[in-house]
């Protein structure tokens, strides 16, 4: 945040200073600072080993459409957050336009190689540039979760209950008399003094608040709709009284919806939202949405369209195999895997690859090659033994000779017992190296899950010794955000920086003023 301080107040403080002009602090301060922060931050992306993505698009007041990409990493057991740019774009956002942005932008910090994943709002075009980039695509979960609150409006019995509600809603947010009668039967109840809620379909979990805020002050709505001063202009208007089962209803709809209420601010929230919850919410979810016999014919239905809709979320073979991974490597939900005994086959073979020390690549292929050869050698013979007569003899003395193995040197010849013992030394380290993971694995699955107030990258960043060959891969999963609203907070800010005061800045500037707002 910039705060200026007026040019009188400086001058009263020190005669002697100068402050920068307008010009010099828009065309060389900042762009001086920006260039500092940026150059830093590249920096400290060499350092890391994986990161993830989040990115998503925006319009500004000016109708320039700006697309941002935000990176998340682990560095030293702290998930650390960045914004890499928020870039003005003038072509039509095609699934290969935004692909071609985007690598541009990895290109440009240096970190095209190290994506892990990219978490993305369910958009056609943001589906086909992540497929053409060819890295993980993590639909965003706290749209997922909006989509199938989103369903209770296709079912017609809830339809028709909640425009009885907002009927009401809409007509006493609209007069100034009924606000007046309200916070009169508020005080007189002794209840708190809120305004009502309109719902909106394009904010999440609006309806929810909706009717929580209408239960909250049902009483005073219902006194209010009796006072003589509203009665009349309410039976005018045509509008239906509220009965207690349009109550009760409510009840049943807060207490079902708050579930998905609260899971949409867990994952929303700033504080570690990773992949690894995703599949622990979506069991809770599950068991929760499942119908039972107790359920009235309203409840039934909002939760057979809501679990529907959720239902066919992350089921690619895929996506469902490297959340199931992070759920796995997330300390506070290891015990939340259904097919536990395949996930970690997985892990162990993703361990022994990432482990398997240098040398003994090398020796591999070095083997290969030596093998290849000696096959040749054979063949060579076999073929010579099978010529009988004169003219293939000629033939095959015009081949090129095979290539000759080359002669040890004497320093060889000299330590060849010493080299020998190398080779078996390093025979022995690759065992040990699968018992060593073996004994990680065993040790980390037989570990009490810990708290969910903890934070998993500084769980691993503080057990790296107890688990070393775990909490590198760990951090390739923890990463990666279980939603896209750290691209959307940044057009928050954006949104405060493109004011209508300040609609006719530059975006290039707008890029710097939002870089080093989030960043610094």
């Amino acid at each position: 945040m910039f705060f200026f301080i007026p040019r009188e107040m400086t001058r009263a403080l020190n005669p002697k200073y100068t402050p920068p002009s307008r010009d010099s602090l828009s065309n060389v301060l900042i762009p001086a600072w920006y260039n500092v922060e940026k150059a830093n931050l590249i920096t400290e992306l060499t350092t890391v080993g994986k990161v993830a993505l989040t990115s998503d698009s925006w319009t500004s007041l000016s109708q320039d459409h700006y697309l941002t990409v935000t990176a998340h990493y682990i560095l030293e057991g702290e998930t650390r957050q960045k914004v890499l740019t928020t870039k003005a774009v003038y072509e039509a956002q095609t699934g290969p336009v935004v692909a071609e942005e985007i690598n541009e932008v990895l290109q440009e910090f240096g970190i095209m190689d190290k994506i892990v994943a990219v978490t993305v709002d369910n958009a056609a075009n943001m589906d086909v540039a992540i497929k053409r980039l060819q890295f993980i695509k993590l639909g965003c979960f706290a749209h997922t979760l909006n989509l199938g609150a989103q369903r209770v409006h296709s079912v017609a019995s809830v339809a028709k209950w909640t425009a009885k509600i907002r009927n009401i809603v809409v007509w006493m947010k609209r007069s100034s008399l009924a606000k007046t009668v309200l916070r009169e039967k508020q005080q007189v109840l002794n209840l708190p003094q809120h305004s009502l809620i309109l719902d909106v379909k394009t904010r999440w979990n609006s309806l929810y608040l909706m009717i929580e805020r209408f239960l909250e002050q049902y009483p005073a709505i219902q006194a209010a709709s009796l006072d003589q001063r509203l009665r009349k202009p309410i039976e005018r208007d045509r509008l239906a009284r509220l009965t207690d089962e349009d109550f009760r209803k409510g009840e049943e709809f807060v207490h079902l919806m708050r579930i998905l209420y609260t899971s949409t601010l867990c994952v929303s929230s700033e504080k570690s939202p990773t992949c690894g919850q995703i599949l622990p919410i979506l069991q809770k979810l599950e068991k929760h949405f499942t119908v039972v016999e107790e359920d009235t014919v309203f409840l039934s239905s909002i939760k057979q369209a809501v679990w529907e809709n959720l239902s066919k979320r992350y089921q690619g073979d895929d996506i469902r195999s490297f959340l199931e991974e992070a759920t796995a490597l997330d300390p506070r939900f290891k015990h939340k895997i259904e097919d536990s005994s395949t996930v970690w086959v997985r892990i162990k073979e993703k361990l022994m690859v990432a482990n398997v020390p240098e040398s003994t690549k090398s020796r591999i292929d070095s083997e290969e090659g030596i093998a290849v050869q000696s096959n040749e050698e054979e063949i060579r013979k076999q073929r010579e033994n099978d010529i009988t007569d004169k003219g293939e003899r000629e033939e095959e003395d015009d081949n090129p000779p095979p290539c000759k193995r080359a002669k040890i040197s004497p320093l060889e010849e000299l330590f060849a017992a010493d080299d020998e013992q190398k080779i078996k030394s390093t025979e022995s380290t690759t065992m040990s190296i699968d018992n060593k993971v073996d004994a990680e694995l065993r040790l980390y699955q037989a570990l009490p899950p810990t708290m969910t107030s903890d934070d998993p990258a500084a769980w691993w960043w503080k057990q790296k010794n107890t688990y070393p060959f775990l909490s590198d891969l760990a951090s390739s999963y923890l990463c990666v955000q279980a939603s896209s609203t750290p691209s959307e907070r940044v057009f928050s800010t954006a949104g405060d920086t493109i004011s209508p005061e300040r609609s006719r800045i530059l975006p290039e500037k707008a890029d710097m003023l939002i870089f080093l707002k989030k960043n610094c």
